[in-house]
């Protein structure tokens, strides 16, 4: 019997889905809560070593000396985990709306971002070894890939979202370069053990590779 010949309505293909649209103010706020959160752990390693170098009857010289590569690895991360927010912040504040699909793609992208502080107290307490990059800078490229997906479904899905193309196709191609550029440094502290985290200052390249792009890439 068709169901459509006793007056019942049929669902929007969406939902056929299972991917009903909702609201995306909560998941807004839970995703700046994870940032948060995540961004405030990465200091925990530094209060614990603060107390146990005055439990040493150290100073404070002392401290900054011996710790180092921790307060290297927290500035860096902090300022990292900022900047992964700030490119969430810009695509999801014209997102209105959301997918089921598109709230398991940001509880990815969380996952990512709330492993960085464990990730970042490997790099400072440990010694520097292969695995090691692989958790710390895998774990950063891991985030700018799902940052990248997360736009590339939001172009896909413009019933989600009043975010002009131009803008967003210019935040995705910004996340691939990042992607990119993490790949790279990867590469180049494995193969080249003595320069340690020093390729990640690649990062910089992000803005200016950005602009050299967009000037050959159809808008």
């Amino acid at each position: 019997m068709d169901p459509t010949q006793d007056g019942a309505a049929t669902p929007p293909p969406e939902q056929n889905q299972g991917s009903r649209l909702a609201s995306a103010e909560r998941l807004k706020a839970f995703a700046d809560a994870v940032v948060a959160i995540a961004m405030t752990l990465l200091i925990l390693p530094l209060m614990e070593s603060v107390s146990e170098v005055a439990r040493e009857g150290g100073n404070a010289a002392e401290w900054v000396t011996e710790n180092g590569d921790q307060l290297f690895s927290f500035a860096l991360s902090f300022v990292l985990i900022g900047a992964f927010w700030l490119s969430h912040h810009r695509l999801f504040d014209r997102v209105h709306l959301v997918t089921g699909r598109l709230l398991v793609l940001t509880i990815a992208w969380m996952f990512t971002i709330v492993w960085l502080p464990v990730a970042t107290a490997i790099v400072g307490m440990m010694d520097n070894d292969p695995v090691q990059k692989t958790l710390y800078i895998g774990s950063l490229f891991a985030t700018s890939v799902m940052m990248t997906v997360l736009g590339w479904y939001a172009l896909r899905h413009p019933e989600l979202h009043d975010m002009p193309v131009a803008n967003l196709r210019s935040g995705i191609l910004a996340d691939a370069i990042a992607s990119a550029l993490f790949a790279l440094a990867y590469l180049l502290t494995i193969v080249f053990p003595v320069l340690s985290y020093l390729p990640m200052f690649l990062l910089v390249l992000t803005g200016p590779l950005h602009n050299w792009l967009r000037r050959y890439l159809p808008h």
